[in-house]
């Protein structure tokens, strides 16, 4: 009864929200390469002795989060993946990371019945994993039917989306019925899965895959390098502003200007914002300044610069890297939700964000914990935060280590999942 209801609306639902997915996508560009696989157009896909696993990542951190896992099925030699993602910038990077590892690279179908059946037949899966939250119920009933086993990994469920289950639990528990296990990213999402009335027997606590990502080492000449073509000195320090979100710019500018006033030292300003379509607001905000700047995506930097806009995709993690100070976005002024604030733990940049990360709110009591992260209360607190840190080398040294520790101790995510889904297809061998 749920599905047929499910693909009742799904068309007229679709055809209302068109218009402003449709600008988000054209916004951001790219949403027309390969369209055929939106409408599961996928080559069709002879069998082999190898078990097939569909993997789905919806975006660019779910991509990037599913690389050692990819990577472990790989190696073991008796599975080939197909991976699949849903935007535009999760597909470029997936093909970036694996067209030449798996099988196939491809969009994810709209989950309309037609497109998703037709998509089923050509790929023939044999395991199907979904990636943190990527619950599509017409995906779900087609694997359901072929007696597909479903894999939630990175489980995770944020206050919006549970609250949304709770209003709908019967909807909601219709739908993880049909889910085989659910690997849970931590304790406080278990008990959330659990509260939802999911069977208990199913969910387990895997850790982070996201402590496993690969990230690119970066040594002192490819630093010096990469920091001439934002237009910084070699010596520079640099306050960056990691996924940052409206209004986060202008404050950042701010602070950078109370920064170079106090601490008379060469810092400067990196911002990367989570939606590089803004560029032309935060060029707007740069221009009245009056600090140089320049702009990442218009090529390398001519001239020293106070401020470089890095509106590019994809690059967050490089230039993480050649960072002092890190202030992680969407959690301050009217913005929440907040952003990942991993990489900069994984290159032990010190880390300031507001008091509305909780859609990491886990990590971030742990990062709190263990003294490697600060969480301010409003803007003015979090501009204190940042002016301290900036002109405490020590204390950014001591937090460098404290993050490290941290990181590593939290690794381990990816040998469980795995052991997991082979536990199950083989028994255990």
């Amino acid at each position: 009864m749920f599905t047929f209801v499910y693909r009742l609306l799904f068309l007229p639902l679709f055809f209302l929200m068109l218009p402003y997915y449709g600008m988000r996508m054209w916004r951001r560009g790219g949403y027309g390469r390969d369209f055929r696989y939106r409408l599961g157009l996928y080559p069709s896909l002879k069998k082999s002795e190898k078990k097939r696993i569909w993997l789905q990542a919806v975006s660019v951190g779910e991509v990037k989060a599913a690389e050692s896992l990819i990577d472990r099925f790989i190696t073991d030699g008796r599975f080939e993946v197909v991976l699949t993602t849903t935007s535009s910038t999760g597909y470029s990077l997936a093909r970036d990371l694996y067209s030449r590892k798996i099988l196939l690279v491809g969009l994810f179908p709209w989950d309309f019945c037609l497109f998703s059946m037709l998509a089923w037949r050509r790929i023939c899966p044999d395991i199907v994993v979904l990636m943190e939250g990527e619950l599509w119920p017409e995906h779900i009933h087609q694997a359901s039917m072929r007696h597909v086993p479903i894999y939630l990994v990175n489980g995770r469920l944020s206050d919006k989306t549970f609250a949304r289950y709770l209003k709908f639990s019967v909807l909601s528990r219709k739908i993880f019925s049909q889910i085989t296990k659910i690997l849970a990213q931590s304790k406080d999402v278990f008990n959330r899965f659990i509260e939802l009335g999911i069977d208990k027997q199913k969910i387990s606590v895997s850790g982070n895959l996201k402590f496993d990502c690969t990230f690119p080492q970066m040594d002192l000449l490819s630093k010096k390098k990469l920091k001439a073509k934002l237009g910084f000195s070699e010596d520079s320090l640099i306050l960056l502003g990691s996924s940052t979100w409206p209004g986060e710019e202008e404050w950042l500018v701010e602070c950078f200007r109370e920064i170079r006033r106090q601490t008379q030292k060469d810092w400067r300003l990196l911002l990367v914002p989570r939606h590089a379509e803004r560029r032309g607001e935060i060029v707007s905000c740069l221009k009245k300044s009056k600090f140089r700047w320049h702009q990442r995506s218009l090529g390398a930097a001519a001239n020293q610069v106070d401020i470089c806009l890095g509106d590019t995709t994809g690059e967050l993690v490089w230039l993480t890297g050649t960072s002092d100070l890190a202030f992680v976005g969407k959690s301050l002024l009217g913005n929440s939700g907040g952003q990942s604030p991993l990489d900069a733990a994984a290159y032990g940049v010190p880390i300031v964000y507001g008091d509305s990360m909780t859609n990491f709110r886990t990590i971030c009591q742990s990062l709190e914990s263990a003294g490697g992260a600060m969480k301010a209360a409003d803007g003015e607190s979090a501009q204190k935060i940042l002016i301290e840190l900036a002109c405490d080398g020590d204390k950014r040294a001591n937090l460098a280590r404290v993050l490290s520790d941290w990181y590593t101790q939290n690794r381990g995510a990816t040998e469980y999942t795995y052991r997991t889904i082979i536990g199950d297809v083989f028994n255990g061998e």
